[in-house]
């Protein structure tokens, strides 16, 4: 990080008090009685973007002015979008965020179900369209971003008085992690699931390891040969990368070349698959020799995209990427078996950002954080998939770490969740969560709200989108 933590943490109390812009950085005085909506838009800085029906919950999107800089509060503000799924306010609160965008679909993430509870849902900053103007990149990191979950916690809990807990998967994780580290005394829990911890960002044996141990040696060979092959027969599938990109008006100016677009994907291939496949499906890969051009070309599609190193493919993620190269980190894995054929290897995340947003990579920011979770990590539980790429570097708990717990979920992928636990674990894991939104455990370790197909399934553009990034 920039500041030394003493500095940061000075920042806190400054946060809670100092206005932006006018505005008040969190609801000191008590909430208004009335209907929810009219107590939501009565919080300064709150405006009323739609409001959807759905059986049993109300459901708001709204706009809430954040400062652009939370150290300097007074320099400006933007919108940020956040969601609210109300139920009750004598129910406890679930805070969700991917870490992403926000969807404006009615949904609910798997804690909410657990405690059946109320959920606000944030907007991750510079995500379109919650980013300033002019975006002022170098307020984009873990701790302005923390303080955005801050902020509007401060809002929110004088409607929502009862337990509160954050959660999140993959990059929603992460930053339920992050938020937890900056502001402990918030939430009373954490769920964080397949949150990747890249401690050293040059470090990357660890996902090596991981590809040369998962599945069976039959599907990890089979997945090699495709990726092999696809090299070998770079011109052929090139030509349709070409065609494809020509009718879709696709350029590739930020990673610079189509060829390097072209071997992005193709090396995207295996982690792909793993980290959003099962192992059974090896057998629908086609056994690559035998394979036509129009064959590997739909498949390599199909798990990896070919659409994605565009610059339109690139542009929605430019804020991933660019934290991926300032503080995050980002695995960078050998593949020897492409020895010969990749020109390029595994690309960092500078290639994938315009150069016209200057970046420095921060070091000290994830093992700051990594430190602070073996330390002092208290109710919190991290829920990986034994066959999920990205859990290869995971968060570990230390001496310090009080009621807090990681499981893995026996071959599951980055979508594991607590209902793929061993049953043991499954039932502790449910408990905790109950336990710390306050709430009665059920005797089976199951939610107490009945699963809503509609509510409970995840959206498939999410699945989609983070298909080859946390």
């Amino acid at each position: 990080m920039r500041k030394t933590l003493r500095w940061l943490l000075a920042f806190v109390l400054l946060v809670g008090t100092i206005g932006a812009g006018g505005l008040t950085a969190g609801a000191a005085t008590a909430a208004p009685a009335g209907d929810i909506k009219d107590r939501l838009l009565a919080i300064p800085g709150m405006k009323l973007i739609e409001e959807k029906p759905y059986e049993g919950y109300r459901f708001f999107v709204l706009g809430y002015e954040q400062p652009v800089d939370h150290r300097n509060p007074r320099r400006g503000t933007f919108t940020q979008r956040i969601s609210v799924l109300h139920k009750e306010t004598d129910r406890p609160t679930v805070f969700y965020t991917s870490g992403y965008g926000l969807s404006t679909t009615p949904s609910r993430r798997e804690p909410t179900q657990i405690v059946d509870g109320n959920q606000v849902s944030l907007e991750y900053r510079f995500f379109t369209p919650s980013r300033p103007q002019p975006a002022d990149w170098s307020k984009l990191d873990i701790w302005q971003a923390a303080s955005d979950q801050h902020r509007v916690f401060k809002a929110l809990k004088p409607l929502y008085d009862e337990k509160w807990l954050s959660t999140g998967a993959s990059k929603g994780g992460m930053t339920a992690t992050y938020y937890e580290r900056f502001y402990p005394r918030d939430m009373d829990g954490v769920v964080a699931y397949v949150a990747p911890n890249d401690v050293v960002n040059d470090e990357d044996s660890a996902y090596d390891r991981f590809f040369e141990k998962v599945g069976t040696a039959d599907c990890r060979d089979r997945l090699g040969a495709v990726q092999k092959e696809a090299l070998e027969r770079r011109e052929p599938l090139e030509k349709k990368y070409a065609e494809w990109a020509a009718a879709n008006g696709a350029t590739f100016n930020t990673v610079g070349t189509l060829d390097k677009a072209f071997e992005a994907v193709v090396l995207d291939f295996a982690w792909g698959f793993w980290q959003y496949g099962l192992e059974a499906d090896c057998a629908k890969i086609p056994a690559a020799a035998d394979a036509t051009d129009q064959e590997l070309y739909d498949v390599i599609d199909e798990i990896s995209g070919w659409s994605f190193y565009s610059d339109q493919g690139l542009e929605p993620y430019t804020p991933y990427y660019y934290q991926a190269g300032t503080q995050l980190g980002a695995p960078t894995i050998e593949q020897p078996h492409l020895a010969g054929l990749s020109r390029y290897g595994y690309q960092p995340p500078r290639n994938f950002v315009p150069r016209s947003i200057p970046m420095k990579f921060q070091p000290q920011a994830m093992r700051d954080i990594d430190s602070w979770v073996r330390h002092n990590a208290h109710r919190m539980l991290f829920v990986y998939g034994s066959n999920d790429p990205w859990g290869a570097e995971p968060f570990r708990l230390g001496h310090g770490a009080r009621d807090s717990y990681r499981y893995y979920a026996p071959g599951a992928n980055h979508g594991a969740l607590v209902s793929k636990l061993p049953a043991a674990e499954k039932e502790k894991a449910t408990a905790a969560i109950q336990r710390w939104a306050g709430v009665g455990a059920s005797s089976d370790a199951a939610p107490l709200s009945a699963y809503d197909p509609k509510l409970d399934k995840r959206d498939q553009a999410d699945l989609r989108r983070e298909s080859l990034r946390p």
